[in-house]
């Protein structure tokens, strides 16, 4: 009851007018971070130390936590009210009266306050009308189809032949970040998650409890293009893989403390181990216009969603975030889908024709948003009764999209999350074309996996023989070693077969000069414990 009267009171502070702002508060310093650098498992499950080091993600100060201290001192302060924080951005959310947090710059544990309202930092604001985000996938009248109804948007992107390889998302872990997910326990299509106990765990992080039903039946809807199975009716793009369900969204009404949740169970999933993460949620404009982004702010650095989803990007997760259905409206992507750091999805029909609700690119800084599409119009969903029903939105093309990468990705899961992004993007079929409302068109996921396992047998060859790069050469040339060699003989010779170059080379020096020599073709021989590799360098 408590909670539910501080959300009333807070609703009506926003709506009367009370002098209440919201901020992020940045704090000076964390406490015990060398103790815990050197203790990794003190802050990290052994789930993300995997992850992490199968990928060669560091583990650095941003994964210590928040210092409890900072964050009490800061509930103590007159007027104040602390709804987040964040270990990676060393923050909170907080929201009071302005004067009391202009205050807290004061004190040497803050460091520094950025208001919500743009107009405090001394920013321009351009407000914005608010308006309900899922009038777009809520608009949907339930009808009951019969075996294929996903038959299209899976085999749109060749997600059929992944699965025919059986990669199904076994072994990877996904997490969804949504506004609720109701009966998902309960929910016949999701049993086979349950009885395997591959639902991980839940958190509302705007209520603060393990109950993640929330408000509406969003996040249960899109779960499903990705983790449900009705017998000869509908199949995900990720059926056997491991899920988190995080509810980040408080659906009555938009403010950005969803974004500071946002990030936090961003931080949650990282620090559990989590591999993929779905959101099909957007952030432009809020019921309080000043706080609402302009197309300015969504350069991919600029808001709190943004710096969140690059934070989860260099430590090693891939996020896959719903474009927005924006394109009849304020036209460009939302954030967090603005990061580059986050794999875009836009929505396509049927018949893979740009969706007019789909939200467009290109960033305000150029880049190239959505990355690439998926069916959104009329796509096959389930209900949270179990039926098998269509909606429309990017928040379906979106967790169409992460189950596919979630797929695709355990077929080779030590592939790099940006890696894994590029080779997503060139499979798309207009990648050599790019639009502002299709980015890179749709890809073709037997495309990606053939580059996958491409990349796969490359490295094995590398892993057992020598390299050299760049070829054709200018300056100087690279030598790529062997696991287990760390020295070696390198020789050149020109085309007539005299020797022009011999020099010992290690692991660590690694690297030849060759701008003195003329240009034309040479021979390289490259020489080590019985192993020798040959090469032709055309020198520019």
């Amino acid at each position: 009851m408590k909670k539910i009267i501080l959300l009333v009171l807070v609703a009506l502070a926003t709506q009367t007018g009370w002098a209440q702002e919201d901020a992020l508060v940045f704090f000076s310093a964390k406490a015990d971070v060398a103790a815990s650098l050197a203790n990794p498992i003190s802050i990290l499950t052994q789930d993300a130390l995997d992850r992490k080091a199968m990928h060669g993600v560091a583990i650095d100060e941003r994964d210590v936590p928040v210092d409890e201290n900072n964050i009490a001192m800061l509930k103590a302060e007159p007027g104040i009210t602390v709804f987040s924080k964040s270990k990676w951005m060393n923050a909170a959310y907080v929201r009071g009266g302005q004067s009391n947090i202009e205050n807290l710059v004061g004190n040497g544990y803050v460091e520094a306050v950025e208001f919500m309202n743009k107009s405090l930092n001394l920013a321009p604001i351009t407000p914005f009308s608010s308006e309900n985000k899922f009038d777009q996938e809520n608009s949907f009248v339930s009808t009951v189809y019969n075996y294929g109804d996903a038959t299209n948007q899976t085999e749109m992107i060749s997600m059929d032949y992944i699965h025919e390889q059986d990669f199904t998302g076994e072994g990877m872990v996904v997490a969804f970040m949504d506004s609720g997910f109701p009966n998902v326990f309960t929910n016949p299509a999701f049993s086979h998650v349950v009885n395997e106990g591959r639902f991980l765990g839940t958190y509302d992080f705007a209520l603060r409890q393990t109950n993640v039903d929330g408000t509406g039946t969003h996040g249960a809807n899109t779960l499903s293009d990705a983790a449900a199975i009705v017998d000869n009716e509908f199949v995900g793009t990720a059926p056997d893989a491991s899920y988190y369900l995080f509810r980040t969204e408080y659906a009555p009404s938009e403010n950005p403390v969803e974004e500071a949740w946002w990030v936090e169970a961003l931080e949650r999933a990282d620090s559990l181990g989590v591999d993929v993460v779905n959101t099909s949620l957007g952030y432009q404009d809020y019921d309080d216009s000043s706080y609402s982004h302009t197309y300015s702010d969504l350069d991919g650095q600029t808001t709190i969603g943004a710096r969140g989803a690059n934070h989860a990007f260099d430590k090693g997760m891939l996020l896959v975030t719903s474009g927005g259905n924006d394109g009849n409206g304020f036209g460009t992507v939302a954030t967090p889908a603005d990061a580059p750091g986050v794999l875009s999805i836009g929505a396509v029909d049927s018949s893979g024709n740009y969706a007019s609700f789909s939200s467009r690119g290109p960033t305000v800084d150029g880049r190239i948003k959505p990355d690439v599409m998926a069916q959104g119009a009329s796509a096959a969903v389930v209900d949270t009764d179990g039926n098998v029903t269509t909606s429309s939105g990017t928040s379906f093309s979106g967790p169409i999209m992460a189950g596919a990468v979630t797929s695709l990705w355990q077929s080779r899961p030590n592939t790099p999350n940006g890696e894994l992004m590029q080779i997503v993007r060139e499979s798309a079929h207009l990648y050599n074309n790019p639009t502002d409302e299709m980015g890179y068109g749709i890809p073709n996921f037997e495309s990606a996996y053939l580059s996958l396992q491409a990349l796969s047998v490359e490295d094995k060859i590398l892993a057992n023989n020598f390299a050299v790069y760049p070829n054709p050469v200018r300056d100087r040339l690279n030598i790529s070693f062997p696991e287990q060699v760390t020295s070696a003989t390198m020789t050149l010779y020109n085309i007539l077969g005299s020797k022009v170059l011999e020099q010992q080379i290690s692991a660590t020096n690694n690297s030849l000069e060759v701008s003195d020599l003329k240009s034309g073709v040479y021979l390289a021989s490259i020489s080590s414990e019985g192993k020798t590799n040959s090469f032709k360098i055309i020198k520019e």
